[in-house]
């Protein structure tokens, strides 16, 4: 990859880079700086208004620097002439503690001095809508089970195929596409990476999706439920942990059960321990908590979990075991911080290694036909507010993820908890007018 992006820009035909950062909200932010300029700002940053973006900052702050990352310079495949690099803030010459992908750093580091190398992929779900985002894309894409709908796919192929096209140029071995379980919703899967990687293309994913979709002429979203009724988008992560040169894999013991070794046990155990928290970043909206206590959707399952269960390969749970060497985090949606989301999982899986947490009873139920037989298991938030409360009272997670972020991350989302139950909303019209 670059090392000095001025020279990059010359190889490449690039006149624009757009220097980026992720805030606390999950929101992209970018300025768009010439070639010519880009030595200047590879050295001493973009600078910022922290304030104006969701950070924890004041207008009397100073300026905050967007330090481009080099090595993960990506040229735009639909406008070559234009690259995105992810930044690091800065602010007063020392890291902004604050920003996400500051915060996924340190846990890199943290996984780094125990002399391991964390491994991640994810399956991003999106829908296509119209300009308005109000309504499914393709009004033909009405079948009650619509799962792998062939046809439905190819009316969408020139979004998808597009998509995929470049993903394979970018070199990230994109193996499979698909639509997914509900009208309008797709699903597409690149090879799992390090960490950080795997965070700057989970990123740079939900931009070229979102642009490649208004080229033609349609509106891609994250959002987790979107369309009441529907399967929500889910953004399900693949979790491995490997040495310190990234070569054997120690989740892997093929004398255990499920052929995961007991570092894998501690970690998975670290997830559960944490799970309830976990959920204030891994799905991190008022809009987040209609997929993981949703009904039963059209297509008859939500796919979303709503208990803090693990099991072998059976995608009713919170986890799923598939096999040696990896396990599945069922939990994120498509609102969660690409960052963050990479930053919370490392935190709460070293705390299981550190103190050899166990997973407990592995369940192999189906929990949406049988799940409220199971009384030990602790439920997953029924809201925001008692994510935050979870996360709020989980001070091993916060201290890890480090006091400062946790302090702005809970002062943000409570500001934003508090204006969705200000918001007055047409069922309290509809539903006590007469009382």
């Amino acid at each position: 990859m670059a090392k000095d992006l001025a020279q990059f820009a010359a190889e490449n035909g690039v006149k624009y880079f757009m220097v980026s950062y992720t805030d606390l909200f999950g929101a992209q932010r970018a300025k768009m700086v010439p070639a010519q300029a880009i030595a200047g700002m590879q050295k001493d940053g973009a600078g910022f208004a922290g304030f104006a973006t969701w950070l924890d900052l004041t207008p009397a702050h100073p300026d905050m620097l967007a330090v481009p990352d080099p090595e993960a310079v990506i040229q735009l495949p639909w406008k070559p002439e234009v690259a995105w690099v992810p930044a690091n803030c800065v602010m007063n010459d020392a890291k902004l503690s604050q920003a996400p992908r500051n915060v996924l750093l340190r846990q890199i580091e943290a996984a780094a001095e125990q002399g391991l190398t964390i491994k991640t992929g994810i399956e991003a779900e999106f829908f296509l809508l119209d300009p308005t985002g109000v309504e499914v894309s393709d009004k033909f894409d009405t079948a009650e089970k619509p799962c792998y709908d062939q046809q439905a796919i190819m009316r969408r192929y020139d979004v998808i195929a597009e998509i995929s096209d470049y993903m394979l140029d970018l070199g990230w071995g994109p193996y499979q596409s698909d639509h997914e379980d509900a009208n309008g919703q797709f699903e597409m899967n690149w090879e799992f990476d390090d960490v950080l990687a795997t965070a700057d293309k989970h990123s740079f994913f939900k931009f070229m999706v979102k642009s490649v979709a208004e080229k033609h002429g349609l509106r891609a979203t994250f959002m987790p439920k979107p369309i009441q009724g529907l399967t929500g988008n889910g953004c399900h992560a693949h979790i491995s942990i490997w040495d310190k040169a990234g070569k054997t894999n120690l989740f892997t013991d093929g004398t255990h059960d499920l052929g995961m070794s007991d570092t894998g046990w501690h970690f998975l155990g670290g997830i559960m321990k944490h799970a309830s928290a976990l959920a204030a970043i891994t799905n991190p909206t008022v809009n987040s908590y209609k997929r993981i206590n949703a009904p039963r959707t059209m297509s008859g399952a939500t796919w979303a979990p709503n208990t803090v269960t693990w099991t072998g390969n059976n995608r009713t749970h919170m986890v799923r075991v598939p096999g040696a060497g990896r396990f599945e985090l069922r939990l994120p949606d498509g609102a969660a911080n690409p960052y963050l989301m990479q930053a919370v999982i490392i935190a709460a899986g070293l705390s299981g290694i550190n103190t050899k947490a166990d997973p407990g009873k592995r369940l192999d139920i189906d929990m949406y036909k049988d799940g409220h037989t199971v009384k030990d298991a602790p439920p997953l938030p029924l809201n925001m507010l008692d994510a935050l409360r979870y996360f709020d009272q989980d001070s091993a997670l916060k201290s890890a993820l480090g006091d400062e972020f946790s302090a702005a991350f809970m002062k943000l989302k409570h500001q934003e908890w508090n204006s969705f139950v200000s918001h007055f909303s047409r069922w309290e019209r509809e539903n006590t007018l007469d009382i």
